[in-house]
């Protein structure tokens, strides 16, 4: 255990399955259990989640014995934070009502509203419920795992700017399982949102090294999931007109 736990390749190792985990999580429940009930789809969504984001405390506190505690509340960076935040979700909204009666997004509709239907949150109150979750919750998970521990146990390792271009990278892909699967038609699209992920990764990545803090990252990734969901409400809104 102790050899173990002060070996660097190991811990490379560690990082390197870490940054592939959350594909496969995503392909798990995003993909191969498509076609699955509802309740199975959840299940596998709920296990998948718990596997990946159980992975840091394992490796740090039950393997690495280090002493976890919950960061203290600091304001640095805050406004940097929001800054970004704002600007991605303007250039979002911006970016969706450009592409409104587009080809590009109008062949992307009946996948989106299809895998909120499959999901069993076809309804307006349980898409702000997810929408919630994703804002508040999950994007604090995301900071945790990509940030706090991705990026900042590479950055023991490898120089700041590999640090933030590898978890970068791997933050996005991920992502890329999610956007194929709606602009599988348009790959130029789904490729090209992709990197504006792998952008917004090495953006939080930077910000949490210079605020010493996973608070400014989070409220900024809070921000951008919020203004993701307000547009996935905004085309999904014919699903919830039937309740």
């Amino acid at each position: 255990m102790t050899n173990l736990k002060n070996s660097r390749a190991a811990e490379l190792a560690v990082l390197a399955f870490a940054c592939a985990l959350p594909t496969v999580v995503t392909l798990a429940y995003f993909v191969w259990a498509e076609g699955s009930a509802v309740g199975a789809q959840q299940a596998i969504f709920g296990v998948a989640k718990l596997v990946q984001f159980a992975l840091p405390v394992v490796w740090a506190g039950a393997i690495c014995r280090e002493r976890l505690a919950w960061p203290r509340w600091s304001p640095r960076g805050m406004l940097l934070g929001a800054i970004f935040g704002v600007a991605v979700a303007a250039a979002l909204w911006a970016m969706y009502v450009t592409l409104l009666g587009a080809p590009v997004l109008d062949d992307a509709l009946g996948p989106i509203r299809a895998k909120i239907t499959s999901l069993g949150v076809d309804s307006r109150g349980g898409f702000l419920a997810l929408g919630a979750f994703y804002a508040v919750c999950h994007s604090l998970l995301e900071e945790y795992y990509w940030r706090w521990f991705v990026f900042g146990r590479l950055a023991r390792h490898v120089a700041l700017g590999w640090a933030i271009g590898i978890s970068a990278v791997a933050f996005a892909a991920h992502h890329v399982v999610v956007l194929w699967a709606y602009f599988s038609h348009a790959p130029t699209m789904a490729l090209l949102l992709a990197a504006c992920v792998a952008v917004g990764g090495a953006c939080w990545a930077w910000l949490y090294h210079h605020a010493r803090s996973i608070y400014a990252p989070w409220f900024s990734h809070l921000i951008v999931d919020a203004a993701i969901f307000t547009v996935g409400y905004h085309l999904a809104r014919p699903l919830f007109q039937i309740e």
